[in-house]
């Protein structure tokens, strides 16, 4: 069950609003709760036995570090313990199937047999929950928040549906007021499905009508110049508008049910350098990157060599955490960590300033190049489509993604861009809206619109699931 679904649309999402606005707003944390792990055991009743646990330990954990002495080194084992099990747990079930994968390659290689195995299924959101049972207990430790002393309270944080299975990465110290107490009335409620409808409209009318697109492209044997750039670029939009729609989705349930969670996202693809659009893309993870990551590897603070080694260690980290299917994500996350270097010495060297208009376009070039190799399922696909992308093969438009392309594909390629570079016109808008009222009219009615859309498009296919299901 996805958000992007019939049985979550019609089923789900409308049984748990009604019961929890019926409910005391002393009770609305188990009825949170209690929906968020039904919604887990819809996707797998196994991965919401293990959801279970590591909220037991993650709770158990931070009473422990709380009744433990300061500064002594009971402490820091227990933290590090803790931080240890959670990352074994993650580590399993995202990279045995890669290292069984890696091995069986490197005893056919040898001349021996390959190895059985049986892949290990990632559950949905694993990657996201431990982040932030991580992140709570180092804050604890750090004494950054104070401990949760309510299971229900800390398990309706960890577990709540809305966010947990793709993102935003909530950290405690945001919501824990709120968990408390907080509103649920009818401007929240509003503002919250306003949100919640634009983000079904990016994630089912661009990403959803993009993909087929995207898969055709990246399954061509020798792509042109044309097919392999528009895999990519379509890709782009089509990662973008499905990500940043989840996050808009998530934010929109947090909103309707009393929470305020942070944007995720601010325009990356109109970003200026390498380090600009880390700050502007999946912002819960950079931060979260920077804090926990970064900072404990020592940051800036030890020397220059020591500080372009951290950026690099911290951008392959990223990368490997992205995926276990493919060493590709390895490479994506290295790449990113080599420009923040390049991006890093050059703001700190006396050569001239690039130009606004090319410090943006070569931006986009090389975070377009990198998704590349993000989406291609292994090294060698990659490989070709850069041959395609670089001219190495034909340069006109294939027999194979001619016949795919359709007039929906370029509507949602246009609204993407459309979506994309619309903040440019942003006073634009605005003084419209102010000026006149059947503009203003149509810029508060195209959510109810476009949601109407997507339900109906929904309807008629099969549920895409979210491109960050599987990190």
């Amino acid at each position: 069950m996805v958000f992007a679904s019939l049985e979550f649309l019609t089923l789900f999402l409308p049984a748990f609003l009604l019961v929890y606005a019926l409910a005391r707003p002393a009770w609305r944390n188990v009825i949170l709760l209690i929906g968020s792990w039904l919604f887990y055991g819809w996707l797998s009743p196994l991965f919401l036995s293990l959801h279970i646990v590591l909220t037991i330990v993650a709770w158990g954990g931070g009473l422990l570090l709380d009744r433990t002495a300061e500064h002594s080194r009971r402490r820091i084992h227990v933290l590090a313990g803790l931080i240890v099990l959670n990352t074994a747990v993650l580590c399993w079930y995202k990279y045995a199937n890669i290292l069984a994968a890696t091995w069986s390659e490197l005893l056919v290689h040898n001349g021996a047999l390959p190895l059985e195995w049986q892949r290990v299924a990632l559950p949905a959101g694993l990657s996201f929950i431990v982040l932030q049972a991580i992140s709570y207990l180092v804050d604890v430790h750090r004494h950054k928040v104070p401990v949760e002393r309510s299971f229900i309270n800390y398990a309706t944080y960890i577990s709540m549906f809305g966010h947990s299975i793709a993102g935003p990465i909530i950290r405690y110290d945001w919501v824990r007021r709120e968990l408390v107490q907080r509103y649920f009335n009818r401007q929240n409620f509003a503002l919250g499905a306003r949100r919640f409808m634009i983000g079904m409209c990016m994630k089912v009318l661009i990403a959803d009508s993009l993909s087929p697109l995207v898969d055709i492209a990246f399954h061509l044997d020798q792509p042109s110049f044309v097919d392999a750039w528009i895999g990519c670029l379509a890709y782009s939009l089509q990662l973008f508008f499905d990500f940043a729609g989840y996050s808009a989705m998530a934010i929109g349930l947090g909103l309707m049910l009393g929470f305020h969670f942070p944007e995720n996202f601010n325009r990356p693809y109109l970003a200026s350098s390498i380090q600009d659009f880390w700050r502007r893309w999946h912002l819960s993870l950079s931060s979260w990157l920077r804090d926990y990551l970064y900072i404990a590897l020592g940051g800036n603070r030890h020397g220059v060599l020591n500080t372009y080694r951290n950026l690099f260690l911290t951008m392959a980290i990223a990368g490997l955490w992205h995926g276990g299917d493919s060493w590709n994500y390895l490479l994506w996350g290295s790449a990113h960590g080599v420009a923040l270097c390049i991006d890093r010495a050059w703001a700190h060297s006396r050569l001239p300033d690039v130009p606004k208009w090319l410090a943006h376009s070569m931006t986009l070039l090389f975070v377009c190049l990198a998704w590349t190799l993000f989406r291609a399922p292994d090294f060698h696909t990659a490989l070709n489509m850069y041959g395609g992308q670089f001219g190495l093969h034909d340069f006109a438009l294939g027999d194979a993604l001619a016949v795919s392309l359709r007039p929906v594909h370029g509507l949602a390629a246009a609204l993407g861009l459309a979506c994309v570079l619309a903040p440019l016109l942003q006073g634009w808008g605005e003084k419209r809206c102010a000026n006149n009222t059947g503009f203003a009219l149509i810029a508060s009615l195209w959510p109810v619109c476009g949601f109407m859309l997507s339900f109906a498009l929904i309807a008629s296919r099969e549920a895409v699931p979210f491109l960050y299901f599987q990190f």
